[in-house]
């Protein structure tokens, strides 16, 4: 098999599992949450899997860009800001500070799920912004 295929794949499967990730912590903003923090119930699944799944988006992603000598389409730019979006409102959705406020980190999880889905959408059409 094709090592940049191979690498594809294991990119794809990464973003998959973050997909699962953030659907599957979001669940911890809703049930089971203590005063303004998440529910604590199975975090260090969760986290490990969310951080998990991106370490291996941002890796993957490096790597398949070195591959391509660094000649990325213009929708790619959009797509990594996007994902520090991402990463930055999760950070904000699950921070250990008890003096945020519960719909402040609902409305992280809500950033978090729009850059996810623009991100896709990214994916999916490949515009041409020039």
């Amino acid at each position: 098999m094709d090592t940049h295929l191979l690498i594809k794949i294991v990119h794809m499967t990464g973003a998959s599992l973050a997909c699962l990730a953030v659907f599957v912590r979001a669940f911890t903003l809703f049930k089971g949450v203590q005063g303004n923090m998440p529910n604590p119930a199975m975090r260090t699944l969760f986290v490990a899997l969310q951080h998990g799944a991106m370490t291996l988006i941002a890796l993957t992603g490096i790597v398949l860009l070195w591959m391509k000598n660094f000649d990325a389409e213009p929708w790619f730019y959009a797509k990594v800001i996007l994902f520090l979006v991402l990463l930055s409102s999760l950070g904000k959705a699950y921070r250990k500070d008890d003096s945020m406020l519960l719909v402040q980190r609902r409305a992280g999880l809500f950033i978090a799920a729009g850059s996810l889905a623009a991100i896709i959408v990214l994916i999916m059409l490949k515009p041409n912004f020039g």
